[in-house]
């Protein structure tokens, strides 16, 4: 045991070190900013040791926590709980605990943001304090002889979103997590086949789709799972993975379909599942004793970077594709199964044929590897990638984040946009893909942008079959959107009560205001300086915003969601429900 003085308390240093000798120093910043650093040294190569890090606070108003990958878990839990990990392929080491006027009270972060690490944060039902355990080498990892890990703890009364974006600034400054370059096309919006067709893709179908996409305002497509095999069933459409050749039934001549899709202005994005190689490919047999685990119910293996063979292959992939294709963009799935179900299969071969022995470190060797070999061929290469892979190690490799998946489900794309927008700098921030059904209402339909407003829009409906409203609908929201694109996406955002999913988002510039209300019950308030102008969105489902306006302005338009302008009453001073129309549009002018 080993005791460690913090601005937070004494930190209590727990396990069995063995050979490991572990030093600490601290350093302050700023008034309520620490860094902890633990220098763990080895006489020799040894297996890190399984140590915790323990610390209680008295619970002084805080009544939520954020992390990364919280979702719909915004609760303080109880300190019996299990506690939240994370890798390089999940989420990031991050855990915040604030008050309900959205202050920052305690955040902590790991800087190991590649290895698993897990934190628990909950309350002592005894104490009334708030546990914290902060778990290191949980798994095992390949023999090294020299690790650091810095703690960074954060208790100023700032802003709990600018507080987060402080934390991921510091992330950002390690060499090892500098970010890739964002091309502007990675803030374009885009169409997804998943969706709308899943594996039933063809060049001639998503020819026609992309015309109309072109026509709507979006600006590339991302042609997902099933242009590599025949195979509809997605039980089994895995086993086929792993030579990803064109399915010639479905694109005859793959780089003349592209070269039609970029005819339309559209960049062309495809989809690999990374780490899997399936036991129908022609390079199973190749491969299958280069595997960290199989799944046998779906007949498909999932391959062990750590050989610089199966490394090489991938890229070589890559490479190739993007050669031959003239294609502008990879979506890289599946990079969370390069992971251990049960024993490293390396150990009892004693690492054969394996050039680099941990397996977190061979992940981003090969990503890094991915990015930088993209680049030399195309400099401007867009990468995707999805919750829960969205920490500092990815944005060195990728340079568009999605929402996880959540078809149709407003409400989650919200939440994991606002998360996702809160830890990603300057990497664009896309939706899930939109879908909805063409018999609802063009006002309901509408919530599914609505709730997207913040991040990069991925379109995932068949424009053909869309009735004449939601065209209208979905034509004026994009062209909102366009309009205001920068404003959206980078100007300074404010997603306001985390702990209620977000009710209240607003972006400010010095010209313009965007405020969306999600929730009936929510108050928009409205201050804004002369010559400024303020759009009020109503996402709330229903007529009517209720708004708290500082002052008078000098003009008001109402429209609905398809763009029609209505007339309406200039709005007074003070608290009012304002008849903006519901999924409509309010424009306020000071």
């Amino acid at each position: 045991m080993k005791l460690l003085k913090s601005i937070i308390g004494n930190i209590e240093l727990a396990g069995e070190t063995g050979v490991w000798r572990i030093t600490a120093g601290a350093e302050t910043p700023e008034p309520g900013l620490q860094l902890i650093r633990l220098q763990l040294a080895a006489p020799e190569a040894a297996v890190p040791p399984h140590v915790t890090l323990k610390w209680s606070v008295p619970q002084l108003d805080m009544q939520s926590r954020w992390f990364p990958a919280c979702r719909f878990d915004r609760n303080i839990p109880p300190d019996w709980t299990e506690p939240v990990s994370s890798s390089l392929a999940s989420s990031i080491p991050l855990m915040q605990f604030l008050n309900l006027k959205g202050e920052n009270r305690l955040l902590v972060a790991v800087s190991d943001a590649l290895r698993q690490v897990n934190i628990l944060g909950g309350v002592n039902e005894r104490s009334n304090e708030i546990a914290f355990e902060v778990e290191l080498f949980s798994v095992p990892e390949a023999p090294l002889a020299f690790i650091e890990v810095t703690l960074r703890f954060d208790t100023r009364r700032v802003f709990y979103a600018d507080a987060i974006r402080s934390a991921m600034e510091w992330y950002a400054s390690f060499p090892e997590y500098a970010p890739a370059p964002v091309p502007e096309a990675a803030f374009d919006p885009v169409y997804s086949t998943w969706y709308s067709y899943h594996r039933e893709l063809s060049a001639p179908r998503l020819e026609a789709e992309c015309a109309l996409a072109a026509e709507a305002g979006l600006k590339g497509i991302i042609v997902d799972d099933g242009w590599q095999t025949e195979e509809a069933d997605r039980k089994w459409g895995y086993a086929f993975t792993g030579d990803w050749e064109i399915a010639k039934t479905r694109f005859p001549d793959m780089r003349a379909h592209v070269e039609k899709v970029h005819r339309l202005g559209m960049k062309y994005i495809v989809w690999f599942g990374v780490s899997t190689v399936g036991e129908l490919s022609k390079n199973y047999d190749r491969f299958k004793s280069k595997l960290l685990w199989s799944r046998t119910s779906r007949r498909v293996g999932f391959l062990d970077p750590r050989f610089p063979e199966v490394r090489e292959f991938l890229i070589s992939i890559y490479e190739k594709a993007l050669k031959e294709w003239d294609i502008d963009g990879f979506k890289l799935e599946f990079i969370d199964n390069f992971c251990f179900m049960g024993e490293d299969p390396a150990v009892k071969e004693n690492y054969a044929g394996r050039d680099i022995r941990s397996l977190p470190e061979a992940v981003d060797r090969l990503l890094s590897d991915v990015m930088a070999r993209l680049r030399a061929i195309k400099p401007e290469i867009l990468i995707e990638f999805r919750q829960r892979y969205i920490g500092p190690a990815i944005r060195k490799y990728g340079n568009m984040l999605r929402s996880g998946d959540c078809p149709a489900d407003i409400i989650t794309n919200r939440i994991n946009i606002m998360d996702l927008r809160l830890t990603s700098g300057n990497t664009a921030v896309h939706s899930d893909m939109l879908e909805w059904t063409v018999d609802d209402t063009a006002e309901n339909a509408a919530l599914q942008f609505l709730n997207i407003l913040f991040s990069v829009p991925q379109i995932s409906i068949r424009f053909a079959e869309l009735p004449e409203s939601h065209g209208k609908m979905l034509r004026f929201w994009l062209s909102f959107w366009s309009r205001h694109r920068e404003l959206l996406l980078h100007g300074d955002l404010k997603p306001f009560h985390p702990e209620l999913d977000y009710p209240l988002v607003a972006a400010e510039n010095a010209q313009e205001k965007i405020i969306a209300v999600y929730h009936a019950g929510q108050v928009a308030e409205i201050q804004c300086a002369p010559g400024k102008t303020c759009f009020v969105v109503n996402a709330t489902g229903s007529a009517g915003v209720v708004c708290e306006l500082k002052e008078k302005p000098l003009a008001a338009e109402f429209f609905d969601t398809t763009g029609r302008a209505l007339p309406g009453p200039l709005p007074e001073p003070g608290y009012s429900c304002v008849p903006v129309p519901a999924s409509g549009l309010l424009v306020l002018r000071f």
